[in-house]
């Protein structure tokens, strides 16, 4: 049995925005648990993101099983999506948050060609709170095996959704997910470090507070703080000093002033606004500008239907400038408490 981590065979986790292979889905069910009440509003979403993305890459979508596939193909086909582009697979999951129990896929140089191998960290729906999730675990396993591709279980609990990387060595997260007892409390901190350097190649580990109020993964990074290059950060601030989320992303916002990437360098720091208050039968919703998702010359961001939106995207179209920004409304889709990146995973071309 070979024992060797990713780090020591010289495998990284890369950034979002290097080159694709594609984008994958785990497709929602209607009787899931994310969208009660409002899962037919849900598809249109998906089908607006995918329109944009086989534009620029493959799309991977998880699917039960065959009739579940035909069922998506037309409604895809009906909404305008050429499928071309479009792959299903029969890897099936109770709930479509695939960033969280999607396979983490990392890469390294060897003789001249890249080559790929997934991390399959544990998954247990953000500390238990949907239960069940036996299948939405498997997902990295058989990505792995269709793919031919090595596979690294690290044996401790992690979402896509709570690690933000450079692509250089240096990794975002926050203390209020990674550090809840809910997830692995049997480990330290040290511990937890330990696993993300070998695993996932990374030799920085900068450490954000809490995430914002209505995020039921406890504290997301993807929420709250993302690279846009290898030395700049994006960061969501809210500025009425009444609303919840005031005081604890401007704790974020002055840490993130004082971190320093893998080189010793300061972070660049860039500001978005957050969207107002949006709330669901009384629930207040997840909603950031921070949940986009970065593809082959796209960035798929969340709208709102917010006066904020606007801003939003011309400050990350400022940021990606050999990207074409698109804001997609996201407004049916925050109601299962994520967006856009929450329900894609890259895989590295």
């Amino acid at each position: 049995m070979n024992n060797a981590t990713p780090a020591s065979l010289g495998y990284r986790m890369p950034a979002e925005w290097e080159p694709h292979a594609g984008t994958w889905f785990s497709w929602p069910r209607p009787e899931g648990i994310s969208f009660p009440g409002k899962y037919d509003t849900v598809p249109p979403v998906y089908a607006e993101l995918i329109k944009h993305l086989v534009t620029v890459e493959d799309v991977h979508i998880n699917v039960w099983h065959a009739e579940m596939e035909a069922w998506v193909r037309g409604l895809l086909t009906g909404l305008g999506v050429p499928l071309a582009r479009v792959r299903f697979h029969h890897f099936p999951s109770y709930e479509p948050w695939c960033r969280d129990h999607g396979p983490i896929f990392v890469v390294r140089e060897q003789d001249g060609r890249r080559e790929r191998a997934v991390v399959d960290w544990g998954y247990n729906a953000w500390g238990g709170k949907y239960p069940p999730f036996d299948l939405d675990d498997a997902v990295p396993q058989h990505v792995a095996k269709l793919r031919g591709l090595p596979l690294f279980s690290p044996g401790i609990v992690m979402e896509g959704g709570s690690l933000e990387v450079n692509g250089r060595g240096t990794l975002l997260t926050t203390e209020a997910c990674l550090l809840n007892p809910n997830r692995n409390p049997h480990l330290t901190k040290a511990q937890i470090e330990q696993s993300l350097r070998d695993h996932l190649g990374v030799t920085n580990i900068l450490w954000l507070g809490d995430g914002i109020v209505g995020d039921d993964t406890d504290g997301h990074v993807d929420d709250l703080t993302r690279f846009v290059d290898p030395t700049t950060v994006v960061t969501v601030v809210e500025e009425d000093p009444q609303d919840e989320n005031h005081a604890p992303l401007k704790e974020n916002l002055e840490r993130l002033r004082t971190m320093r990437d893998q080189d010793g360098q300061l972070l660049r720091v860039v500001t978005l606004p957050m969207p107002g208050r949006m709330e669901h039968d009384g629930q207040r919703l997840p909603a950031s500008y921070a949940n986009f998702y970065i593809a082959n010359g796209i960035v798929l961001v969340p709208t709102y239907r917010d006066p904020r939106d606007a801003a939003a995207l011309e400050i990350l179209q400022r940021e990606f400038p050999d990207r074409r920004v698109v804001g997609v409304d996201s407004t049916e889709l925050i109601w299962g408490l994520g967006s856009f990146h929450c329900i894609s995973q890259q895989e590295p071309a």
